[in-house]
């Protein structure tokens, strides 16, 4: 296997994530940049285009076990969804849904729906969605690592929601809006968004993990990625099966409102934190990936 020892996820791009998670030399891409599948709408626009629309899909193994991957290329136009960039993801789903793999791993790194785009966009982020869903129906679990610099935000957010598991290292961020959305509408009285601290204590990987919308938090490294996804690949039963999929929806909104009802009036992570009865909240985001676990294993959840 190729695993590159202690290589940053965060700082790899995309075709590097996947050379260092997958078995090496078992990735075949889908069409690869030399098919030039473009955006048919930033040319008119007088933008840049990506031969690749700014996202790898292919399929490959890892571990043994047969997986397609998508990969989001973040340095193009932040990872935003297109209508070729997400016609690649859907596409990847469905073929998920109809091949029987051992399951999807979706390499997000994205701020959602590209502007220059924005119906296509928000009709492909839809889509995406379904596609999701239809692949954990057929019983392929659907598996998001969200650790790059523009972590899953937007429209891509949800679909990282719509997963079966959510991988995080504490570098990524997952949301709905952005802290600049949030202040922008909201006002600065709201959400600060320059204060990058509040940011993570909100969007931040460590936060999304204690209150279970990331079920594993791996340390900044390709290997530890690869290590959580290859045990993330379990049969999707709750969803293929449709009473348990019920019983498993009515349980999380009784969840969500529980959660709302002892957490809806907290303004920052640390808030949710000591009542979730943390010893000593404020150290959290000092410590390594280990002791973070360590420390907060007794947490509390509605």
């Amino acid at each position: 296997m190729s695993h590159v020892q202690r290589h940053s996820y965060y700082e790899a791009d995309a075709r590097e994530r996947i050379a260092g998670l997958v078995d090496a030399g078992s990735f075949r891409e889908f069409l690869g940049p030399a098919r030039r599948m473009m955006s048919p709408h930033l040319a008119q626009l007088d933008q840049p285009a990506a031969f690749d629309d700014g996202i790898v899909v292919g399929e490959a193994t890892l571990q043994g076990k047969r997986v397609l991957l998508a990969a989001q290329q973040g340095e193009f136009m932040g990872g935003g969804v297109g209508e070729v960039h997400g016609a690649k993801l859907t596409g990847l789903l469905r073929r998920a849904a109809e091949t029987q793999p051992d399951g999807v791993l979706l390499l997000l790194d994205t701020g959602g729906v590209r502007l220059h785009e924005a119906n296509a966009g928000l009709i492909a982020i839809s889509e995406i969605m379904r596609a999701t869903l239809g692949a954990r129906a057929a019983g392929v679990p659907v598996v998001a690592l969200i650790g790059s610099g523009n972590g899953a935000f937007g429209g891509m957010g949800i679909v990282a929601r719509c997963c079966t598991t959510v991988i995080m290292s504490e570098e990524g961020r997952l949301s709905l809006s952005g802290p600049e959305v949030i202040e922008t509408v909201r006002g600065v009285e709201e959400f600060d968004s320059r204060d990058r601290a509040l940011v993570w204590r909100v969007t931040g990987g460590k936060h999304r993990y204690l209150i279970d919308q990331a079920q594993m938090l791996v340390p900044d490294s390709i290997e530890a990625f690869a290590r959580a996804a290859a045990d993330a690949l379990q049969a999707d039963a709750a969803s293929s099966d449709t009473d348990t999929a019920l019983s498993a929806l009515q349980a999380r909104h009784a969840a969500l409102k529980a959660r709302v009802q002892a957490w809806g009036d907290c303004r920052d992570g640390l808030e949710i934190w000591t009542r979730q009865g943390i010893a000593e909240p404020e150290r959290l985001p000092l410590l390594d990936t280990d002791a973070f676990l360590a420390a907060t294993a007794d947490r509390s959840l509605p």
